[in-house]
This record gives C-alpha cells, sequence and structure tokens, in this order.
C-alpha cells in the first residue's frame, strides 16, 4: 500500500521494532564477532559499500538508528538509500569524491549554499567546476563530466531551477539537488529525474535547531561509492543525532507548512515596506505559474534587500523577536547577512554572479505568531531607515 507523505513522515524506518514504540538509540562503538566467517564477510560487503551486513562491526561502518533515519528519508524523497552524515558539507564532500572517479568536471549552477561555492571552487578533490546558469548546462558538459551540481530555491537568493531541464541538459551525467530549502514535503527533485538529492539536515530535517548533520538520498548504485566516502573519512552521524533527526521528520509536513503560512503573509507585508528595496520569495518570481509545477508551495524562506550593508546590520541589531544568526529551517525565525556570514568566504566576483549583495538578509521563518513577526521585522526596518541616532 501507498502510503501518504504524512503517513511516510511519522511511520518510515520504524519497522521491525518489536514490542518497542520508539526506535531506539543504539550506542555501541563495536560489535560481538563470534563468528570470524561472518565478520570477514561482513566487512567486505560494507567496506564495498553495502547498506547493511550480518555483523555492523563497528559504528564507522553501520549504526541501526543512523540506518532507520536513512531509510525514512530516501522513503520521502521517493529513492531507494540514503547516506547520513555528521553534516550537510561532509554529505557534500563526499558526493564530489565518489564522482572523482567517474570524472574529473564538474559543473555547478550559482548560486548555492556558499560552503558549497568555496568547496567547489578550492578544488581539494581535483575537481574542475564550470559555473554556468541553468541554461548553459548543457554547452558546459565534457566528456569527463561526473556530475551537475543544483541547488534550487537557491541559498540565498531563492532562485528557481526548472530540475527537468536541468536533467534533459544534463543527459547521462547525474544531477545533485540541493533539497534543503524546500524539503521532500514541497519538492521531490528525484521525480524530476534527479540522482543525488542533499540535505543539510541541521535545517528543516531537524527543526529546532539542536542537530548538525547531512543526509544524500539517491539510488543504490550511487549510494555504494558514497558510502564508501564515509567509512574512509569517518564522516559518520552520531547515533542520537540520527534519533533527533527521525524525531523531526514525524512533524516536518506540519512544521514547513505552518512555517510557509507564515511566510506567504509576512512576504505580502514586508514588501511594502520603504526600507525594502527587493524582496525574493518564490511566489513572487515571474516564472513561479511555470516552476510551481515542481514544487507543493513556496516554502518560509526569503531574502530581502534593504540597499547596503550599514541598514542590514541596523535591522539585524534591532530585531528582538527575530534571532540574527546562520541557519535556517528551526521552529524559531532566524535572520542573516549572506554577504558578511555563509557567503563571506567567497570572493566578492563569486557573490555578484550570485547575486548575493551587501544588503541582503536572509530570513528564516518560524512557526510564531506572525502577528508578532510582522511587528518585529517592521520596527526593525523603521529603525534602518531612520540611521543612526
Amino acid at each position: 500500500m501507498a502510503y501518504g507523505l504524512e503517513t511516510q513522515a511519522v511511520h518510515g524506518g520504524r519497522g521491525g521494532l518489536g514490542h518497542a514504540h520508539v526506535p531506539p538509540i543504539d550506542l555501541s562503538s563495536t560489535a560481538r564477532i563470534d563468528d570470524p566467517a561472518v565478520g570477514m564477510a561482513s566487512i567486505d560487503a560494507l567496506a564495498m559499500g553495502a547498506a547493511e551486513a550480518d555483523n555492523p562491526i563497528y559504528a564507522r561502518l553501520y549504526n541501526p538508528t543512523v540506518a532507520r533515519f536513512e531509510q525514512a528519508l530516501a522513503a520521502l524523497e521517493g529513492l531507494p538509500e540514503a547516506v547520513a552524515f555528521g553534516s550537510g558539507m561532509a554529505a557534500i564532500s563526499a558526493c564530489l569524491m565518489a564522482a572523482r572517479a567517474r570524472g574529473d568536471h564538474v559543473v555547478a549552477v550559482r548560486p548555492v549554499y556558499g560552503g558549497t561555492d568555496h568547496l567547489l571552487n578550492d578544488n581539494p578533490f581535483g575537481l574542475a567546476v564550470t559555473w554556468v546558469d541553468a541554461e548553459g548546462v548543457h554547452d558546459a558538459l565534457r566528456p569527463t563530466t561526473a556530475l551537475v551540481v543544483v541547488e534550487t530555491p537557491a541559498n540565498p537568493t531563492l532562485a528557481l531551477v526548472d530540475i527537468a531541464e536541468v536533467v534533459r541538459a544534463a543527459g547521462p551525467v547525474p544531477v545533485l539537488v540541493d533539497n534543503t530549502f524546500a524539503t521532500p514535503v514541497l519538492q521531490r527533485p528525484a521525480a524530476q529525474g534527479a540522482q543525488l538529492v542533499v540535505h543539510s539536515a541541521t535545517k528543516f530535517i531537524g527543526g529546532h535547531g539542536d542537530v548538525v548533520a547531512g543526509v544524500v538520498a539517491t539510488t543504490a548504485a550511487l549510494a555504494a561509492p558514497i558510502r564508501q566516502m564515509r567509512i574512509a573519512t569517518g564522516g559518520l552521524l552520531h547515533p542520537f543525532g540520527a534519533y533527533l533527526l527521525h524525531r523531526g521528520l514525524q512533524t516536518l509536513p506540519l512544521r514547513v507548512r505552518a512555517a510557509q503560512r507564515n511566510a506567504r503573509l509576512l512576504a505580502a507585508a514586508l514588501r511594502t515596506h520603504p526600507a525594502v528595496v527587493a524582496l525574493a520569495y518564490p511566489e513572487l518570481d515571474p516564472r513561479w505559474p511555470t516552476l510551481s509545477a515542481q514544487m507543493a508551495g513556496p516554502g518560509s524562506l526569503m531574502a530581502l534587500d534593504v540597499g547596503d550593508a550599514a541598514r542590514a546590520g541596523a535591522v539585524l541589531q534591532a530585531v528582538r523577536l527575530c534571532t540574527p544568526a546562520v541557519s535556517l529551517g528551526s521552529v524559531d525565525t532566524l535572520i542573516q547577512h549572506p554577504a558578511g556570514l555563509t557567503h563571506r568566504v567567497l570572493s566578492e566576483a563569486a557573490r555578484a554572479a550570485g547575486g548575493i549583495t551587501p544588503g541582503l538578509l536572509r530570513l528564516s521563518v518560524g512557526v510564531e505568531s506572525v502577528a508578532d513577526l510582522r511587528a518585529d521585522l517592521w520596527q526593525a526596518l523603521d529603525c534602518a531607515l531612520a540611521g543612526p541616532g
């Protein structure tokens, strides 16, 4: 029987619990190996990237609590397998390292998260990178292209990419989509043909600002080499983090939709404030009537440009309810300055290419009273408009 998203979110990864109602946390760092033959066969299988084996051997190779979360997330993304990591950047790094076995070239569409952009430009894995807009993917391909990387809605400008069009342009080259902003509640890139779907699970998946993690949902063939990278580099997710993420999935649809309701109302209000030079929100994008077919809603992230860095700083100092902090997707509202924080590691040219202006603020709307959020942001924007004193 095919269950709905809400049911999958609650029940995914909970099979075989026996008498337990809540999935347990297995904190064992090692396992008994009573039969050496089973141990040898198991370590061979796990070292080759198998999802499981008769004996888990060691927590760097396999953990049942982590595996339950992976099964649940993979089901939500409509893909057969997932591989969880200690951070979103560890997940991205493993995907790039695994891709290196297929070729030495990556095509990437800006903007993406600043850490991803920096990693691609830093080139620690021997991968040449060609930056293009979404329409230029096909022309940028080489015989050695191993991966196409996109993020939609993009961090931090909320730029939208037509995933199906990128997949068509990429042909046989796997497409990786960072789905952190949308979550599987609002977007399933695999339904558009993407073969790798990445999340900074720190964000909406966890949803409460108390866990750092990353996860890649993908095909069985692509999952195996990614697991090998996790084993080799030790980028594993701790079982307690996996427990928190698995628990977070149960309320993911509720949290995402509640925050989205608030964001829609705030976007309509904030775009009228005289301090807001421009406001980016997927529903306001002129291509939304077309690209909304790949999304079930615009989400709860927006980017407002207040003109310059001084005004952006004034807003951050004036907010009282909203928290000035990096990260996103929590139940509380967060606001931050991408040019000065999450994308500060980029060159000025790279920020300009991604549309990251000095006055841009990224707002991650939470589930508080929307009237309270509007009042706080309005007074902060008033302060920025008034200037010093």
